[in-house]
This record gives structure tokens, sequence and C-alpha cells, in this order.
């Protein structure tokens, strides 16, 4: 039973290791690309459009009705 418990409690590290993988291979070429500060402008509003986005879609779903 230990030997479950152990296997178990490794599945948050791999979860943990696969979610830092995604993200790194994800923001490495827009750290490249962000040398331009044109592109670098872009990216920020992007990212600040994609936050926005988010918390709007998370409000409207826990807080339906104050939509209205």
């Amino acid at each position: 039973m230990g030997e479950f418990f152990s296997n178990v409690s490794r599945y948050p590290k791999y979860l943990i290791t696969i979610v830092l993988g995604v993200f790194a291979s994800f923001l490495q070429p827009l750290v490249r690309r962000s040398k331009n500060p044109i592109t670098a402008i872009a990216l920020i509003g992007a990212l600040i459009s994609g936050l926005m986005t988010l918390i709007f879609v998370v409000k409207g779903m826990v807080f339906p009705s104050s939509l209205l």
C-alpha cells in the first residue's frame, strides 16, 4: 500500500513539469521576437487582451446575473 501512495505522489510532479515545459516552449519564441520594439508592444497588448478576456469569461461564469 505504501508503494501505491508513493506512485500517486509523483503525479503532481509530472504535471508541474509538463505544464512548465509547455509554457517554456511557448514563451521562448516570443522572447526572441520581443527584441523588436513594435513586436514587443504588440505582444504586451496581446497578453493584456488575453488576460482581460479570461477574467471576463470567468467572471461571467461565476456571476452570470451581474452581467444583466
